[in-house]
């Protein structure tokens, strides 16, 4: 059985994929992945880790609690929040703002390092400064983000897009893709990974 916590989050999560508005695409990836996660994994306890720029996480949960849309998740994820181990990513790349390295922090929910160890599929967190650029950055596995806060996104050569609080944003296997938070608020994103096959 898995934790009810963190259940309550899975259920949450999948609930606000289904009322966001997405191409067919995203649609057959979110089947797959909650598919997966019907059989819960391995239930783990990492060493709980915080950043300075988790100070940031209160604004962001009150901007996603205020849409409906999302709030059950933001509530569900502030539940489990405290037991994440959070960490900044160890490289950087190309266009990342001289703030990046302080001014984010990312965490593994359900995966290898987060509270449910598996392989086959990946749920994390971002988390950004107001007025943070993430560098540049590609990776094999297919990704879904949930977007918690009003924040800018893109892929590829595409123009820059913010997709809205309980917004999606998909990043095809490979694709170049990075992330800014805007100049007052925060960003706030779970995201999602299928195993590479």
């Amino acid at each position: 059985m898995r934790d009810r916590s963190l259940q309550d989050f899975v259920v949450a999560l999948q609930a606000s994929f289904a009322a966001a508005t997405k191409p067919e695409t995203e649609t057959q990836f979110i089947t797959k992945l909650f598919s997966a996660l019907e059989v819960p994994g391995t239930r783990v306890q990492p060493i709980a880790m915080s950043l300075p720029v988790c100070s940031h996480l209160k604004i962001a949960f009150a901007n996603a609690r205020a849409r409906p849309q999302v709030a059950e998740l933001a509530k569900a994820f502030e539940v489990i929040e405290p037991q994440l181990a959070w960490k900044r990513r160890a490289s950087s790349g190309p266009h990342a703002s001289e703030n990046w390295l302080e001014g984010h922090a990312n965490a593994v929910i359900i995966g290898l390092g987060g509270l449910e160890e598996r392989s086959d599929v990946t749920v994390g967190v971002s988390l950004m400064a107001p007025d943070v650029r993430y560098p540049d950055h590609t990776h094999p596995p297919e990704e879904l983000y949930m977007v918690l806060s009003d924040s800018h996104f893109q892929h590829g050569d595409e123009a820059w897009r913010i997709p809205g609080i309980g917004g999606t944003f998909h990043n095809s296997p490979g694709i170049q893709h990075a992330m800014a938070s805007i100049a007052e608020q925060p960003l706030l994103a779970i995201w999602t990974m299928l195993a590479s096959t």
